[in-house]
């Protein structure tokens, strides 16, 4: 994980080792399916407002990084 994403922490004793955000269960995939659903960043602080913009921006990177070295085969697809 790129050391610039100091907002999302994985530890197999918060929400089963998935990653969150600031070591709270909030979890990454949480605030990917508000902004998935068409809601802006300011609908996900509202939603939760214990997170910052800086929290949903790491997110959506982390997301980017974590799926960027996928590979998939002819028959997965």
């Amino acid at each position: 994980m790129p050391s610039k994403l100091d907002r999302i922490t994985i530890d197999p004793k918060i929400c089963l080792g998935q990653p969150v955000i600031r070591g709270m269960r909030i979890t990454v995939s949480a605030v990917l399916k508000v902004m998935a659903a068409g809601k802006s960043i300011q609908d996900v602080l509202a939603a939760y407002p214990e997170l910052e913009e800086e929290d949903v921006r790491q997110a959506v990177e982390y997301a980017a990084w974590a799926v960027s070295d996928r590979l998939h085969t002819a028959e997965a697809v």
